[in-house]
């Protein structure tokens, strides 16, 4: 809750889905209903309640109940489990696939399988916290790059062989980062590693099921290797829990030496079940992720045209770069008031002068959201 004053906080907590799957109600000061139209939250394609998910979350609580009571290596192991692994590694392009039940446990054990105290890290310098946790619990040595800048990660690899280290060294980035709305060239990025024999480790949590070929992440077409890949269930997927991809061998790596899957409660089943139907859905509507592209950048245009410096990249995250922790909470405040829901965005989990409304595109969003939201911005 580090970004929402705490006089609204308790406010904020109460907010519950309303039957439009765009809309979030809650109860005002006065203790009014209020609706607010989402334009925060990671469910891109609005999946969360579709019927489809909701149908196959049913009949698995119908047959194997609401959580897994054990490890996979124990007897929390289900069908649903090992069905959603394979239908994923077949679409993503991979060998395999392990689940999760978070995207932070993810990447905490993706680092903590190809880092210790004798490899080098080399990560962007805004990679989630998630994987700074598990460069810390590594021991690793930590080196930062400048934001998507390849010259930058490569004088840092170069300085890594010239040091003859007998570990390879770790890149860590994100295909498309969740405050900036960014992405790296990843394909240049997979060369240089492979050049520099390094490891290269990518978050995929924002990007898939929107970004590259039909939707399967900007990894899926790079020629280059790599090491390993995560994603979440919990955005475009409408549901929640994680994975880790890579080959054969990492994943049984990963099944000896990986503490964050062998001692943890099993995905729960019902959440596996509801992650398999919206991967079949988004293998069957391949043209939703290039819509929301096209509809994202329309907003982007228009936000530039109405004065507002145009918000990067070509994804469902478009932060507006406001300036100050007040100013930000204003136009939130201002945006809530006019029955639109956009949290400002302060540091730490931002720099310090660079506070934003994190604004996000879904495919549901009604027609007008974006004159709503240009009339409240003007008028402030």
């Amino acid at each position: 809750m580090q970004n929402i004053p705490p006089e609204r906080q308790r406010k904020l907590r109460t907010w519950t889905h309303a039957k439009q799957a765009y809309a979030l109600k809650g109860f005002g000061k006065s203790g009014e209903e209020v609706i607010l139209l989402d334009l925060a939250s990671n469910d891109y394609l609005g999946l969360s309640k579709h019927p489809k998910l909701i149908e196959a979350v049913n009949q698995v609580i119908a047959l194997d109940g609401v959580g897994a009571g054990a490890s996979r290596l124990v007897t929390g192991s289900r069908p649903i489990h090992q069905e959603l692994e394979r239908d994923l590694a077949s679409w993503l392009g991979q060998e395999s696939v392990l689940l999760f039940p978070s995207g932070f446990q993810a990447n905490l054990a993706g680092v903590l399988a190809l880092a210790d105290r004798s490899t080098t890290v080399i990560a962007d310098r805004l990679i989630h916290h998630s994987l700074l946790i598990g460069v810390k619990a590594s021991g690793a040595n930590l080196k930062r790059f400048a934001h998507n800048d390849l010259d930058d990660l490569e004088r840092h690899l170069k300085l890594c062989n010239n040091k003859n280290n007998q570990r390879k060294s770790l890149v860590l980035t994100e295909s498309l980062f969740s405050m900036e709305g960014t992405s790296p060239p990843l394909q240049i990025m997979a060369r240089l590693c492979e050049k520099h024999g390094a490891q290269l480790f990518v978050d995929e949590a924002h990007a898939l099921g929107i970004l590259g070929s039909d939707g399967r992440g900007l990894c899926h077409e790079i020629s280059e290797p790599i090491t390993l890949l995560s994603g979440t269930f919990g955005k475009a997927f409408g549901s929640g829990g994680a994975f880790l991809a890579s080959s054969k061998r990492m994943r049984e790596h990963l099944l000896q030496t990986c503490g964050a899957f062998r001692y943890s409660t099993a995905l729960a089943p019902p959440l596996a079940a509801a992650a398999l139907a919206a991967l079949h859905l988004i293998n069957e509507n391949k043209a939703w992720g290039i819509e929301l592209q096209k509809r994202a950048n329309n907003w982007r245009s228009r936000l530039s045209q109405a004065g507002w410096l145009r918000p990067p990249g070509h994804g469902p995250i478009l932060p507006l770069v406001i300036g100050t922790d007040q100013q930000a909470l204003y136009y939130q405040n201002k945006l809530e008031k006019e029955g639109l829901l956009s949290i400002a965005i302060r540091p730490p989990t931002v720099p310090e002068g660079t506070s934003r409304l994190r604004l996000i595109i879904r495919r549901d969003l009604p027609d007008g959201t974006l004159e709503r939201l240009l009339n409240v911005l003007e008028a402030s």
